[in-house]
């Protein structure tokens, strides 16, 4: 064998001082018909094809066309190709290894197909004696045990390379039917690419009635896009690998037509959905960890490809492949054409979203409504394809119905799901799509009803100004709540009309009792601290909403009511939030971490709306209407009755704060809800304090 390896390169170092002659095609010849002649003249046909001359009669075919081409010009095609062409050589080839005859010759084959589509530079997927057998052998790909997974990978990751530098064969590879006349590359392009006879050049003929099946929509399994599929579940990393780098190559053809083919002619949509779906029901819901779960970090698609699986947590590894996979898919979206990623998201949606998540989210057991709730929150916040993001929401929010229930999931008995919940809202207000401040809380606040009809009025906003304080100092559960620093007397009535800064950061500031203020305890700083967060978060928030064109000033209110017109309501989320609010004294610091969140976010973003309906303390609210500040001042009030119940308050607060700061782990279990409570309460209103006192300059500016 080496003898003749020699022989041939010597005879190749010859040929290159010289045109190419009779000598290199007759050599071509002889190698071919060396391997028609092992099948005439071998009867053991159990013998591996690796102990023939088979591989290396291959392997100098090939170096013979690679070399030809580099001596042609580049219109031209010499006589080693036309001879592989017009004697269907490709065809016998795919045979030879369909019948594995020897043993092993379906790997030599895929070699063969690899080497010449990637080593030979003219186009050649375009020529029916080419993609025709390429189609062939691509039906022979990632058939039942298979053992050549490596090298039809490799193959396969060839021919989606060529189709990325050559959109238009796409088609040809599909096995699509005709395209219109205005996509298909005219004659002399064709004929400039390769100066080849009419046999080579003849686009695929339309499919017969007997071959319909096997043209129309990629359903047969030996499809490409089905045989990449299978190739993405195997058990070696460099196979899944590129058969992925397969899927995004053709996903990501920008040219002409390309993404519209694999929109309206495959089922590539369907079936990278489904696999979504297939991973998703592989989760035990029984065995996996909620938390772990909402909280899963960005894990990218190819980091399954280097990690090495844990047998003892197979729950953790359920869960990466889910969202390895949920990466792959946002990805392939955010690469591919407009229509062919709206295709694919909405695939996601249908087949996941509503037949899977849709039901679960619905159903009657807690632990299926916990852990179907986490995933979302998690994929809501590792979304960064628009397409799928869109779909979320769209699963989400546009249907009345649905929405109102996931919000008051917010309001769960369970606090689990109620903290997942808030999670989940939390993770969409942060997330580039004006939709869901519009549906969440924007709608309900457009007609500013919340107002009393005398606050268009100065006069009248005037003297209810005064009247509203003078009740304020008569209600001894307020008296306190309000007072500036440590006077025991509350702050005069506000001005009329509109208020500084000062005044709006005050009246958070000066809403919690004095002798409820533990921070100073603990030397810890006044809502200063507190502004740093709250740029990043205003700026944040800011950035989001900068291409939402919103208004920058306030609609007008709403004509006065009639008797019969329907009192304002701040929208399902408000409703949960303000609710959960006002029992911010009885629920688990946890939860009442997550509701502030979400609370303090909303009041971050400069909607003029927002900004009155949450940060103002001086509207004038209609009858049976809420507003955030006076949440807080019932709140309060609740608060000054319950601290009678504690002794030794101070002592006691004290206590807790180092508790939660983990600098004492033996804080008494007694009142500790409330003392919990009333720490998170002081700190919610620094923290809306700071964000008043961060985006008043910027709006009065």
């Amino acid at each position: 064998m080496d003898t003749f390896s020699k022989f041939t390169s010597m005879l190749l170092q010859a040929l290159e001082t010289r045109e190419p002659t009779v000598e290199l095609f007759d050599s071509f010849v002889d190698h071919w018909k060396s391997i028609t002649s092992y099948y005439i003249e071998t009867t053991d046909d159990s013998r591996p094809v690796r102990q023939t001359d088979i591989p290396w009669h291959l392997k100098q075919m090939l170096d013979i066309l690679v070399y030809e081409e580099k001596q042609q010009a580049v219109e031209d095609t010499g006589a080693c190709m036309e001879y592989l062409l017009q004697h269907k050589l490709l065809e016998t080839l795919c045979t030879l290894g369909k019948a594995q005859y020897p043993p092993g010759m379906s790997q030599q084959v895929l070699l063969f197909f690899s080497n010449l589509l990637s080593q030979v530079q003219k186009p050649l997927l375009q020529l029916v004696n080419v993609y025709r057998p390429v189609q062939k052998l691509i039906g022979l790909c990632a058939l039942p045990g298979s053992h050549t997974e490596k090298e039809e990978a490799q193959f396969l990751l060839v021919v989606c390379s060529r189709v990325k530098q050559h959109p238009h064969m796409l088609r040809y590879i599909l096995q699509l039917p005709d395209q219109p006349v205005g996509d298909t590359p005219s004659s002399d392009q064709s004929e400039n690419t390769m100066q080849a006879s009419s046999h080579r050049t003849d686009p695929p003929q339309p499919c017969s009635q007997s071959e319909s099946a096997a043209c129309s929509s990629v359903q047969s399994e030996s499809s490409l896009l089905r045989v990449l599929l299978h190739l993405t579940k195997s058990q070696r990393s460099s196979v899944c690998l590129k058969a992925h780098e397969s899927l995004l190559l053709l996903s990501g053809l920008q040219s002409g037509s390309s993404g519209e083919l694999l929109s309206a002619h495959t089922q590539l949509g369907e079936l990278l959905a489904g696999r979504l779906r297939e991973l998703y029901t592989l989760l035990p819901l029984e065995a996996v960890d909620a938390a772990e779960l909402q909280s899963w970090p960005h894990t990218p698609w190819s980091s399954q490809f280097s990690r090495c699986a844990d047998p003892s947590s197979q729950s953790v590894d359920h869960m990466t492949n889910f969202f390895c996979w949920f990466d792959f898919l946002d990805h392939l979206m955010r690469e591919a054409p407009q229509v062919l990623s709206v295709k694919l998201a909405r695939c996601v949606h249908q087949l996941w979203l509503v037949e899977l998540l849709q039901p679960q989210l619905l159903d009657t057991c807690e632990r299926v409504v916990l852990v179907s709730t986490s995933v979302l929150c998690a994929s809501v916040r590792l979304v960064r394809s628009s397409s799928l993001l869109d779909q979320l929401v769209c699963f989400l929010l546009r249907s009345d119905a649905f929405a109102q229930l996931l919000l008051q999931h917010c309001d769960h008995i369970s606090d689990q799901i109620s903290m997942a919940s808030l999670s989940l809202v939390e993770e969409l207000l942060q997330k580039p799509h004006r939709d869901i401040l519009d549906v969440l809380v924007l709608s309900f606040l457009q007609t500013r009803s919340y107002l009393s009809p005398p606050a268009a009025g100065q006069e009248e906003r005037q003297v209810e100004s005064g009247e509203d304080s003078e009740d304020l100092e008569d209600d001894p559960f307020f008296s306190d709540s309000l007072s500036f620093s440590d006077s025991p007397h509350p702050p005069p009535p506000p001005p009329p009309g509109p208020q500084s800064a000062a005044d709006v950061v005050n009246s958070f500031l000066c809403l919690v009792p004095v002798q409820v203020r533990s921070s100073q305890l603990l030397q810890e700083g006044g809502y200063e601290s507190y502004v740093h967060d709250a740029h990043t978060l205003v700026t944040e928030c800011q950035a989001l909403s900068l291409s939402w064109d919103w208004p920058l000033t306030l609609p007008p209110p709403a004509p006065p009511s009639g008797k019969d017109s329907v009192s304002f309501f701040e929208g399902h989320l408000l409703k949960v939030l303000f609710d959960r609010l006002g029992r911010i004294l009885e629920q688990p610091y946890e939860l009442n971490l997550q509701l502030t969140a979400v609370l303090s976010r909303l009041s971050a973003f400069s909607h003029p709306l927002l900004h009155e309906y949450l940060l103002n303390p001086y509207i004038h609210l209609s009858h049976s209407s809420r507003s955030l500040f006076s949440v807080l001042i019932r709140v309060m009030g609740e608060l000054m009755q319950r601290i009678q119940q504690v002794s030794n308050l101070t002592d006691r607060l004290l206590n807790t704060r180092r508790n939660l700061l983990g600098l004492d782990h033996d804080a008494r279990l007694e009142h500790l809800t409330l003392l919990k409570g009333v720490i998170i309460l002081e700190e919610f209103c620094k923290e809306l304090a700071a964000i008043a006192f961060v985006k008043l300059p910027l709006d009065q500016d």
